[in-house]
């Protein structure tokens, strides 16, 4: 599976143009979203509540055209809660798409 480093740029440019002000915003604001649904990863306590946590950054990923964390987000929702190397995997996704 391919790594594109300039996917979320790209997705960013495509929606709001040639705004670096606006662009720098947007990114941060999917670098907090995509913490919070780490977070509620690491906090689901069934089934239910991880695979809605999976769904939600599976999500995410997608409206920012990051298809690597979209498809580990997906394997993970297969997983049980607190699989440690789908937390693995999805954190060093999103450190990536830092």
């Amino acid at each position: 599976m391919a790594y594109d480093p300039g996917a979320i740029e790209a997705a960013l440019a495509a929606a709001v143009g040639d705004e670096p002000g606006l662009i720098a915003e947007l990114r941060l604001a999917f670098h907090d979203s995509a913490d919070r649904a780490l977070n509620a990863l690491t906090q689901a306590g069934d089934e239910p509540a991880w695979r809605e946590a999976c769904w939600r950054l599976k999500g995410l990923a997608a409206s920012f055209g990051a298809v690597r964390l979209m498809v580990l987000a997906s394997d993970a929702a297969d997983q049980p809660p607190g699989d440690a190397v789908s937390l693995r995997r999805l954190r060093r996704a999103v450190e990536r798409l830092a």
